[in-house]
């Protein structure tokens, strides 16, 4: 049974080239992201937590459905947009469920998860902190692979200067290139953290978040 963080293989069906309608196709992804958020609250469930872990993942977890839905019912502007609002949707549920050990944060424009920004170089400000006797460093999403990004245009991180330094606190600052994206397009991306002791990665965790583009 695959753990919940492992939730790489974005949603490709059938069912986006069979909707009848955008409408259509929303209220259809609307609902499954309802749906599968019950099978994340069955994991929760399935880890048998402290009663405040357990309280703190299921509220995260709910609070995803709201403001993806929102998001996939007025952002969405096409069916790849909607299918790019619910993968990171999904994704957030999976980091919601996997839980947040170490501190970890991503912001755009001082705003994490849902957020907006104009077309060009986006500042992405990454800061986290590990536990005791452990430091910070920026991971990978898969082996060859840095970032998870999906979009309904085109961007990209410059990787060109990309810090490979273990950190007591993290704060650093990566570029994300929109400038080919056109206003109402939406962007998702995921950061990977790893958390590392003596040299080896001990735990890792991943931050989503989704930019309109306006």
């Amino acid at each position: 049974m695959a753990l919940p963080i492992d939730y790489d293989n974005l949603r490709v069906d059938e069912s986006s080239e069979r909707a009848s309608s955008l409408e259509d196709y929303k209220v259809t992804c609307i609902e499954f992201i309802k749906d599968i958020s019950g099978d994340y609250l069955e994991w929760v469930e399935y880890y048998k937590l402290a009663s405040d872990e357990d309280k703190k993942r299921r509220q995260e977890i709910a609070a995803v459905i709201p403001r993806t839905n929102e998001w996939i019912a007025k952002v969405s502007q096409s069916i790849k947009g909607i299918d790019v609002v619910m993968n990171d949707g999904v994704q957030k549920m999976a980091e919601a469920t996997a839980g947040k050990p170490f501190q970890i944060g991503v912001f755009v424009n001082k705003k994490s998860e849902y957020t907006m920004s104009k077309p060009g170089i986006i500042d992405v400000n990454v800061k986290s902190a590990g536990r005791a006797g452990t430091k910070t460093k920026l991971g990978f999403h898969q082996k060859e692979q840095r970032f998870r990004i999906e979009t309904t245009g085109k961007a990209f991180f410059d990787e060109s200067n990309l810090p490979n330094d273990e950190f007591d606190l993290m704060d650093i600052h990566l570029k994300l290139n929109t400038e080919q994206c056109k206003q109402r397009d939406v962007v998702s991306f995921t950061v990977i953290i790893s958390e590392m002791k003596n040299g080896q990665e001990m735990d890792r965790r991943g931050a989503s978040t989704i930019i309109h583009i306006i």
